[in-house]
């Protein structure tokens, strides 16, 4: 019998429900069996007062279906059963950023290489009229491949999950912006991007009203790396990259030198061979000697 072979443990629409997932985010998150595709799928159902306007809500996440970009969680559909609103999404086998961090800072080039993969999806979404509003190392999912994904999901329901009883949901990568109140553009993504490769670097989230060099944390960070990163988290959206595109560029044109770097490093913490074989040879220059001269000595007796 095979994984998804399994007796269902519940069905919406045409979904067979096969286990309960332990995620974060509203509502209940399953793995489940799509039946008329053919395909093993992640479905969410939102709690029954989520929203009141559910037929916009539907129409937002029907609409970011027509976004595709590899690192991005695809939405395959949206609707409701017996009340209840449902979302079902790519199914991926991985774990969240902030598992994958495991409390300790992310090695350099890795945390920039997987911060260009965000800021490509979000740049992708830009480009189609989205603002994200809700990254968080939370809600990024590193696959099993190593590859981030962002939510798609969250693109269409961010405004409905920017208060949930009473409270702000992960209001540390807001930008201090968004913090005031003022509505999240695509200057405040740069912000949560940023923030997010800060946190990977120093295992800290910076502060609204300036952040200190993330090499004062992580002195492997090259003083290039932090002009980057201050500027995408600056308290002033004008200072800050005026797009998530140009942020992913700028960190491509250091990511060749950050492999240079950690390449250097790594040779001059072997032992230079050169060293040693001039020791070698200095050894046995000095062997070679002493023994002449005993030689010398005896013929000479």
């Amino acid at each position: 019998m095979t994984h998804d072979a399994l007796a269902p443990i519940g069905i919406i629409a045409h979904y067979n429900l096969l286990e309960r997932l332990d995620a974060g985010g509203v509502g209940e998150l399953y793995r489940a069996r799509d039946t008329k595709h053919g395909r093993t799928v992640a479905v969410r159902l939102l709690p029954d007062d989520f929203t009141a306007d559910r037929q916009n809500l539907l129409e937002r996440v029907r609409a970011v279906q027509v976004l595709s970009h590899p690192n991005a969680i695809t939405v395959f559909d949206a609707g409701e059963h017996h009340g209840r609103v449902y979302l079902a999404f790519e199914f991926l086998k991985g774990r969240s950023l902030r598992l994958e961090m495991a409390g300790r800072a992310v090695n350099v080039r890795r945390a920039v290489d997987m911060t260009i993969q965000i800021a490509d999806a979000i740049a992708e979404a830009h480009a189609a009229g989205y603002v994200h509003g809700g990254l968080s190392p939370d809600s990024i999912i590193i696959t099993a491949k190593g590859n981030a994904k962002i939510p798609a999901f969250d693109l269409a329901v961010q405004t409905g999950l920017e208060c949930i009883d009473g409270q702000v949901r992960l209001p540390d990568y807001d930008a201090p912006e968004e913090a005031r109140g003022h509505t999240p553009g695509e200057r405040s993504d740069v912000y949560s991007v940023g923030a997010i490769l800060y946190e990977m670097l120093t295992m800290r989230r910076p502060m609204h009203r300036g952040a200190a060099a993330p090499s004062a944390a992580n002195p492997r960070v090259t003083r290039a790396l932090d002009a980057v990163v201050l500027r995408a988290v600056s308290p002033n959206p004008d200072s800050r990259y005026q797009s998530v595109a140009t942020l992913a560029a700028e960190l491509r044109s250091m990511a060749s030198s950050l492999e240079l770097d950690e390449v250097e490093e790594e040779r001059n913490q072997q032992p230079q061979p050169s060293t040693s074989i001039g020791r070698v040879v200095l050894t046995t220059l000095v062997i070679v000697a002493a023994v002449a001269a005993i030689l010398w000595w005896v013929m000479r007796t």
